[in-house]
């Protein structure tokens, strides 16, 4: 049954993605229930855009990381960076930081790279330095 509450959103999306108006109804639940979500499909398919999509529909701050081999915990908490002129150092966030993160190819990154994406996603929080 359709929720009229939620309209809006599916009609944005469906002019955008077709024939996944199942898989649209589970991630938009899933991220108000404030999970995560996991996307397994063959290559092709519109996984990315269809994640894009709804975050943008969503007004939701985005960004995807590509994981590689020689990627380090740093590339997506983010670092702290001297500042020579105050003479202190300033966070700069990482990707992680953003309310929408699309993390493609997990299985790339090294197990502390998985290590540090895992504890944002169970614990809310990041371990940086």
């Amino acid at each position: 049954m359709p929720n009229p509450t939620f309209d809006p959103v599916f009609k944005q999306l469906n002019a955008i993605i077709l024939g996944k108006q199942t898989v649209l109804k589970q991630m938009l639940t899933c991220i108000l229930a404030g999970g995560h979500i996991l996307l397994e499909d063959v290559p092709g398919v519109g996984k990315t855009t269809l994640a894009t999509s709804l975050a943008a529909v969503l007004g939701l701050k985005y960004q995807r990381v590509q994981f590689t081999n020689d990627m380090l915990p740093a590339d997506l908490l983010g670092i702290n960076v001297f500042q020579p002129n105050e003479g202190s150092f300033k966070f700069h966030p990482g990707p992680v930081f953003n309310q929408f993160v699309l993390a493609d190819e997990i299985n790339r990154a090294s197990p502390k790279v998985q290590s540090a994406l895992l504890e944002a996603m169970e614990e809310r929080q990041v371990s940086v330095d």
